[in-house]
């Protein structure tokens, strides 16, 4: 067999990356809001309670939760109280901001040619304001809640953006700074990268399946060549 002629380059990875946590620094907002929320209907949780969960689904964050209080709620109940935390987040959003080094990775994989898209359970009218505050305009490649059937941690977000850039899964990674992330990411079929600047610890992360764990973004620049992206192509 010639080797040489059946050597097939294998395409640059791209990436898929969450938002909340992992390009911006809003985890502890959301926990905030979603805390307000719950208080505003006689549910007092615990901020870590609520914090293990950030990342999921929101129907599956209110679920959860509400079988840890033993309390029902009518899906139009559960309706407004993810209105309400969004109103209470989005009356945060000046204390949010780019996490270290975000801008400068994206800035980095697009001037190398590098593919990428974000993936977020958020909604858009949360989500979309975020791309300001990452130096990106509209036209930035996102997938919001509002555009699949199921958030995380079922896959359709990263199935979705991997659709959108025209790449398949198996040749893209996952960036997320959560377990449900990082369980997303193996049921869509890509490696998982965590990050540890949403709150989770590196075990924890690497025990949900992440290939390689970095602080935050700013680290994993300067160490993406651990993921197989060379910037010079030489």
């Amino acid at each position: 067999m010639d080797l040489a002629a059946a050597y097939v380059e294998s395409p640059t990875p791209s990436f898929l990356f969450d938002l909340d946590g992992t390009l911006i620094d809003s985890v502890y907002q959301h926990v905030i809001a979603w805390r307000a929320a719950l208080s505003d209907i006689g549910i007092d949780l615990s901020v870590w309670r609520i914090h293990r969960r950030i990342g999921m689904s929101g129907g599956l964050f209110v679920s959860a939760l509400l079988r840890e209080t033993g309390r029902s709620l009518s899906k139009d109940d559960i309706d407004r109280l993810q209105q309400a935390h969004a109103a209470n987040y989005r009356a945060q959003t000046d204390s949010v901001s780019a996490l270290p080094g975000a801008r400068e990775l994206l800035t980095a994989l697009t001037e190398a040619g590098v593919s990428w898209a974000i993936a977020t359970s958020g909604y858009a009218a949360t989500a979309r304001p975020a791309l300001g505050l990452l130096g990106l305009s509209e036209e930035a490649p996102m997938v919001t809640r509002d555009l699949v059937r199921h958030a995380k941690p079922d896959p359709d977000l990263f199935l979705a953006a991997a659709a959108l850039l025209g790449v398949e899964p198996r040749h893209a990674m996952v960036v997320g700074d959560s377990v449900w992330d990082l369980l997303a990411a193996r049921r869509a079929g890509t490696l998982g990268v965590g990050l540890m600047s949403g709150g989770y610890g590196r075990e924890e992360l690497e025990r949900a399946g992440a290939y390689r764990v970095y602080a935050d973004p700013a680290e994993m620049l300067a160490r993406i060549d651990e993921l197989g992206v060379r910037f010079d192509q030489g």
